[in-house]
């Protein structure tokens, strides 16, 4: 991205930064001095056109008020829509206490080895017990000895259901 003191950017910036333009132009369904005046951007030649009403006191604020709420609601109708999209694939994450749940290994690369390296480290490891579940998004599990250096107490989004039986799972 560009600064203040360093204007050059790269063609990726630039495209990022005309993705952005381009989300919210479409959230708000207007370019930006539009959504703010009501009217497309005149040239300087046109400014002083002869009988433009100009508003005044209470009538601006008025319709800079009906601006406001017609972006928001815009704004709030694209956030529906894709929320939407999200719901279609998302699945509710919830267990129980005692269920059998394997943990993702990788935030441990450089505490635990597990015996392998790279890509045939294993993605999840074990097979652990819920003991309570903490707040909303957060489990503790009862850890072997192996993991003592490692805290109890996991996101959701690092366990995983475990479907295996004991014998197959993977030793530490």
């Amino acid at each position: 991205m560009s600064t203040a003191y360093h204007l050059e950017t790269d063609g990726q910036s630039e495209r990022t930064i005309q993705t952005l333009e381009d989300i919210y132009h479409t959230n708000i369904k207007a370019a930006p001095f539009e959504a703010l005046y009501e009217h497309k951007c005149r040239s300087p030649i046109c400014w002083a056109k002869v009988g433009d009403r100009q508003l005044t006191g209470p009538e601006i604020i008025h319709e800079t008020t009906k601006k406001i709420v017609q972006i928001k609601s815009r704004i709030q109708a694209v956030r529906d829509r894709q929320k939407s999209y999200v719901d279609v694939r998302r699945k509710p994450f919830e267990f129980q206490v005692g269920d059998k749940v394997m943990l993702k290994a990788s935030p441990w690369k450089k505490v635990i080895r597990f015996g392998k390296r790279g890509k045939l480290n294993p993605r999840y490891i074990g097979h652990f017990k819920i003991l309570t579940r903490v707040g909303t998004i957060a489990y503790r599990l009862e850890l072997p000895k192996q993991l003592s250096r490692v805290h109890s107490t996991f996101h959701i989004l690092k366990l995983k259901k475990c479907m295996a039986d004991e014998p197959l799972a993977i030793p530490l």
